[in-house]
This record gives structure tokens, sequence and C-alpha cells, in this order.
């Protein structure tokens, strides 16, 4: 048996990434009594969230768009600390402008009168139902998001318990089928079904119940924060720092140790064995189980069950700095492709690499000029993509989808784009694989669908290993930073307690 050679009386949690589920994760812990100390993979914090500065640019490599900041809020306070004078939070004003394929728009906010005058321009006939579409999100975030969000939903009963709630969140729908009951334009059905792409998921198959995005939007607002999403990342390390809990970085976990079907601690790339007396994984869980857990100590979580999930779609994001600014572009914006349903299908069940696509386009040099050199700009470009399920061999690919969103951006929003370059960068499906280790390359684990979701979903207590724990986009609630910040909640529920 491995036992540790302990330096303190207090049980030690080993928390694997910084994501910001393993940070917020690490805070917890430490004040329920843990002795934490956490292990990052990559040279700097961040995990999905991590910071690349090239040429003078800074660019959020993955997470942009803050709402619910009264989570972070409360990380501050347990702290004893405040939130507003280590960030510095921007109200987004749209939260998106979402521009489709024959040039048209919709500025999408948090205004009542604003939103009901855009849905007047674009179908007056459709205004009726947008009120009770409103009333829809809203019981879903009461129900879902405040009810269940922190639950950790680790055993039948908590789902029994659940059953009557989602059945009243109309559960057992789609998200686009929600929409399509209220809305006859195909415009606004798109305006009101695309939030559930930002956590993964084709509104063509995920939940109703993540009709609660948008109430949270409309209750908490859309923001971002100065200096960037890293900016968070900073004062998160930085609330660390104050309880002493040390950050190992560039130490990839390779194994988790396991004993009886009891964690007893982490072994390192370099061979070092560290014991805990729990393991709480940030790390993407698909790959945490397939990849840092032995089978032969997994009776739930078999190899063949982690295959036969269902997961979400990759990511291409390209990273640009621009030589001139583009001031009409706002901070957030989808510059839609001719298809929607089509696309979509490629994307997630027939897992093919289409021609055309659908982008996030980010600027947060909107709100934040420092993010550039003085008169520039720093973009990023997102199209969802099949995760590596489609074969692509993204080291002949990534260059030719490079410039394929080049051309469609210098043709729509940014003129003159492929003469203003300033700087780039790409990473695709496999760079998450091999640089996140995320399982299939998928950008947010497993899809958000009903059987995927709740109970159904990685609990936040291994079901097969004692001692073992998950927080992040893989495990309940879900992706977002709303969910991996409420998984650290969650997993405060589950884990031992400590005595004094």
């Amino acid at each position: 048996m491995l036992s540790p050679l302990r330096h303190t009386s207090r049980p030690v949690a080993l928390v694997i990434g910084t994501g910001f589920g393993g940070l917020a994760a690490a805070i917890r812990l430490s004040l329920k009594g843990y002795d934490v100390q956490v292990y990052e993979k990559l040279d700097g914090p961040g995990g999905r969230a991590y910071v690349h500065q090239q040429d003078g640019f800074t660019f959020d490599m993955g997470p942009t768009i803050i709402t619910a900041p009264f989570l972070l809020r409360e990380l501050w306070t347990l702290c004893g600390r405040n939130f507003d004078q280590d960030v510095n939070l921007i109200a987004m004003d749209p939260f998106y402008r979402i521009r489709f394929d024959d040039g048209s728009h919709f500025d999408y906010n948090g205004d009542p009168y604003h939103m009901r005058a855009e849905v007047m321009r674009h179908c007056p006939s459709d205004l009726d139902g947008y009120e009770r579409f409103l009333k829809v999100c809203e019981r879903c975030k009461v129900l879902g998001f405040e009810g269940m969000g922190d639950q950790p939903f680790d055993s039948v009963t908590h789902l029994a318990r659940a059953i009557p709630d989602f059945m009243r969140m109309g559960a057992w729908r789609t998200i686009y089928n929600q929409v399509a009951r209220h809305f006859k334009s195909d415009k606004l059905r798109i305006v009101m079904s695309f939030h559930s792409l930002l956590i993964g998921g084709n509104p063509f198959s995920v939940t109703a119940a993540y009709a609660l995005v948008n109430a949270l939007e409309r209750t908490w607002g859309v923001h971002s924060p100065m200096g960037g999403t890293g900016a968070i990342v900073k004062g998160l390390v930085g609330l660390l720092d104050g309880l002493g809990v040390p950050i190992h970085y560039n130490a990839p976990v390779v194994k988790i140790v396991v004993e009886d079907r009891q964690a007893r601690g982490i072994q390192l790339a370099d061979g070092r064995f560290i014991a805990a007396d729990i393991v709480v994984s940030n790390g993407d869980t698909a790959w945490t189980y397939r990849h840092l857990v032995d089978e032969s100590q997994r009776k739930h979580w078999t190899n063949s069950r982690i295959e036969r999930g269902r997961y979400s779609m990759g990511l291409f994001v390209w990273y640009f700095g621009t030589r001139r600014q583009y001031p009409h572009v706002p901070h957030h914006m989808l510059v839609l492709g001719p298809r929607y349903r089509e696309l979509l299908n490629d994307i997630f069940k027939r897992h093919v690499l289409a021609k055309d696509f659908s982008l996030y386009l980010h600027r947060p040099t909107a709100t934040d000029a420092s993010l550039a050199p003085a008169g520039c700009d720093t973009f990023y470009a997102l199209a969802p993509v099949p995760h590596l399920d489609s074969g692509t061999d993204w080291s002949t690919q990534a260059e030719p989808m490079r410039q394929a969103v080049a051309r469609r951006l210098s043709q729509t929003v940014l003129p003159g784009l492929e003469d203003n370059l300033q700087t780039s960068k790409v990473i695709t499906p496999q760079t998450f694989h091999d640089r996140l280790w995320s399982y299939k390359g998928a950008g947010f684990g497993q899809e958000p669908l009903l059987l995927q979701s709740a109970w159904f979903r990685p609990h936040n207590r291994s079901e097969d290993i004692q001692g073992l724990y998950m927080v992040g986009a893989g495990t309940h609630p879900g992706a977002g930073v709303p969910g991996v910040l409420m998984s650290a909640k969650a997993l405060e529920k589950v884990v031992p307690h400590v005595h004094a």
C-alpha cells in the first residue's frame, strides 16, 4: 500500500487543472480545511481560459462571455476580499449582434423595450410568442439553474426529486422545438435557440431546460472584464495565493493512483507520486477516466461506456490582430452562414467538415483597447466544427480553413482584413486533444442532452472510485463559466467534512 509522508495534520486534497472549475474548487476546499495543492499541465493558469500573448496582442484562448457574475463575487467574499477591487467587469450592449447571411442583423441585449422592438422589426406577429417564451426561460432558470445547478445529483433519489421540475421545464423537448412553439420567423428561431452552442450543444438535440441561459443573461447581463477573461483567472490565482495554496505548473498528471477502489494520490509525468486523501479532477472528465484511471478500477465508466457517449462539437479558432481598427464591429458578434439546421447536422450527427461555416467573432478591443497595440484590433473567429470522429487531418486542413474564414470576414464585416493582418494563430480540435487533453478534441465534454444531464452526466463524486471527484465542463451541471463555477459548489456538498 502506498502511504503518504504527511507534513500536515489536515487532509490533503490534490486538484488537477487550473480552469475556472479547478481554481474555484481549490478555493472552496481550502476554506473547508483541506491542505490543497494544484497541478497544472500547462506553463500558466486557466486551462481552456489560458491567455496567449503574441506580437503585442492579448488573446483569451477560451471563454469570453461572463454571466451570473455573482458566482465569482461569492468566491471573493468567502476569502474576505472585494471582487471589484481586483476585477473590473463591463456590461455588454449589445450582448451579441447576430448577422444573418443576407446582411440583416439582430442586436440582442437585456433591455426589454429594445428586444421587443427588434422582434417587431423582424416579425411583428411573433411578439406575443416572445412574451410567452420569456416566461418559459424564467421558469427554466428558477427550476433548473437556481434549483438544480449546485446540487450534486449523485443518487437516484436526487433524480427522482427533480423529475417533476424537469417536466415543468418541458425538458423532453429540444431547445429548438421549444423556440419553434413560440416563433414563426426562421430568423427569430435562430436568435432564440443558438445559446446552447455556447455550452457545446446542438439546438436540435439539447434539452429545452437550457432555455435558462436566455434568462441568465437577461437577469444578470453579459459582461467582459477589463484586461480580458485572463484578469479573472489572475484574480482567482491571487485568492489562492492569499490562502497559501500552491499551483505547480508544467506538471502533467498522467495517473490517478487507486488502491482498493480508493484514490490515494497522483503520478506526474516525471514519475513522482503525490499522496492525497482526495483527488479532484478539473481535467476533461472523459479523458480523466479513460486515460488517468486504470480500466480495472472502473465498473461504471468503462472504456466502452465512455466511447458510446455523445460529445460536443470541436472548435476551430483563429486568433488574429489587425494593424487597423474596425469600430463598427461590436465585442460579440455571430456571423452566420447560409445554413443552420443542415450545418449543425454536418457537425454533430454526420461528423463532416463542411465547406460553409458560421462564426462567433470576438473583438475584445471594442471594450478594452489595451489588448492590442495602439491603432490595432484583437480578434478571434470561432467556427463550430466536428470533433475528431470526423477523421479530419487538421495538419493539412487548418490553413485552408483559416483562409476561407479570412475571405468570408473580408467579404462581410471586416473589409480589407487580408491586407491588414498583423499576427495570426490557429487552434483546432486536434489542439484541444493534444494540448488540453480533451477527449475526441471536443470543446465542452459530453453534449448537454437530456440523458447526459444532471444524474445522467458524470457525477461530481466518482461513481467508481472513493475519494475521486470531478469539477468542470464534463461533469454536472455542465459547460459555460456559470456551470463550471457551480460544479465547485456541488463538490462542497459531497466531499468529506473536515473535523477540527
